[in-house]
């Protein structure tokens, strides 16, 4: 129902990406990709480029008439302004590979003989594109009163204590922090962390958390593996760049409690069958269950380090050591807005799958209708059934 694709390289002229599935009808400009695009480029730790290069702004150039989507693969365009620097100059042969990073393995996948064909693809920069696909789904879903938002849990050893604020708390005070932590203690922790990190010369990773707010009950399926949302949505942050482990709610937690622990009991006081906890992180059985969905991701330190790190040369065969390629030293919060852009994505097709559609108009009418759990909405048999005769 939606896919979408990218392609450019980190230093090469532009990104592009292409999407296909958006509705015909959302309103959409170019200024409801920027606040996203901004978003991606800020935080505390990140390296020069992103603070005196790179000011992405998104180009729609297709698929877009008059300010609103015509049901047309939907074409964006990204200007790389370092690129200037790059044209036209002859770059010397990258033949030392970095650990943890894709230089080898691609070289040896692809037959590259630079290892800098490696470098320029698998660089994140790739994920400024995501980011402005995520910002035309997220367009969408807010037009069915959906919201995503992130923060930042832990950088290094420092981490952040978050009970007592609800959702929408923790993102408007990650909005205005340095390193997307809404706690105000938090924040100093993880900046110490980090200028401690850039004294050594070293980088740092972290966990963050993704989170959807107002999402109707019965989004994603039980009946095939990869129709599971649990399964699409972890897939969809394990593909951003340098991310490690993922979880749905309290996923390593609740692995070891007992099950009556664990499990969401339900209650049905009001008339509607409501959990009275969210232990599963609003999914079971690989659908949404309306409560919110909290996505937990945890990101490895940046491979590139200030400190050289024993490798091979590989058009001599001999010891060497890695050259430092311009990055950042910690980039957990702008990898957290890359993760809300992942799941707006995920999201909207599985919204556009449960409803259908060739138009907003067309999808908001069967969005209305759709059940939310009341007991009047279950029509249950009191008869036996055979299943099989």
């Amino acid at each position: 129902m939606l896919r979408f694709l990218t392609a450019g390289e980190s230093h090469g002229p532009e990104l592009l990406a292409i999407v296909e599935g958006i509705p015909a009808g959302l309103a959409l400009t170019e200024a409801d990709l920027l606040p996203d695009l901004a978003r991606r480029q800020v935080g505390f730790g990140v390296g020069p480029r992103m603070k005196s290069i790179e000011q992405d702004e998104a180009q729609i150039v297709a698929g877009v008439l008059a300010g609103v989507t015509i049901g047309a693969p939907i074409g964006l365009r990204i200007i790389n302004r370092d690129h200037t620097k790059w044209k036209g100059q002859a770059v010397p042969p990258m033949s030392v590979p970095r650990p943890g990073h894709a230089d080898l393995s691609a070289a040896l996948k692809y037959g590259y003989r630079d290892l800098r064909f490696s470098l320029e693809r698998a660089s994140a920069r790739e994920t400024a594109a995501r980011v402005a696909v995520g910002a035309v789904c997220r367009k969408l879903l807010a037009e069915f009163g959906m919201i995503v938002g992130s923060y930042v849990m832990e950088i290094g050893t420092a981490s952040a204590e978050l009970e007592d604020m609800d959702f929408n708390q923790r993102f408007e005070a990650a909005e205005k922090s340095e390193v997307r932590c809404p706690s105000k203690a938090g924040t100093e922790a993880m900046r110490e962390e980090i200028r401690a990190a850039m004294q050594a010369k070293d980088t740092l990773g972290g966990v963050f958390e993704v989170v959807a707010l107002n999402l109707p009950p019965g989004l994603g399926s039980h009946v095939h593996w990869d129709r599971r949302l649990g399964a699409r949505v972890a897939a969809a942050m394990m593909s951003i760049h340098a991310m490690k482990g993922v979880e749905i709610g309290r996923g390593f937690r609740n692995a070891r409690l007992r099950g009556t622990e664990v499990h969401d009991e339900f209650d049905s006081s009001d008339g509607r069958i409501r959990r009275q906890s969210n232990r599963a992180g609003g999914l079971e059985g690989g659908i949404t269950t309306g409560d919110p969905l909290i996505v937990r991701v945890a990101m490895k330190p940046i491979s590139t380090t200030l400190t050289p790190r024993a490798s091979v040369d590989l058009a001599s065969g001999q010891p060497a050591e890695t050259r430092y390629e311009r990055s950042d030293f910690c980039s957990v919060p702008r990898a957290a807005v890359v993760g809300e852009a992942m799941l707006c994505i995920v999201l909207a097709e599985v919204l556009l799958r449960k409803l259908g559609g060739d138009t907003l108009s067309e999808m908001k009418p069967r969005f209305d209708q759709l059940p939310l759990g009341r007991l009047d909405d279950f029509e249950m048999s009191n008869e036996p059934i055979i299943f099989w005769d």
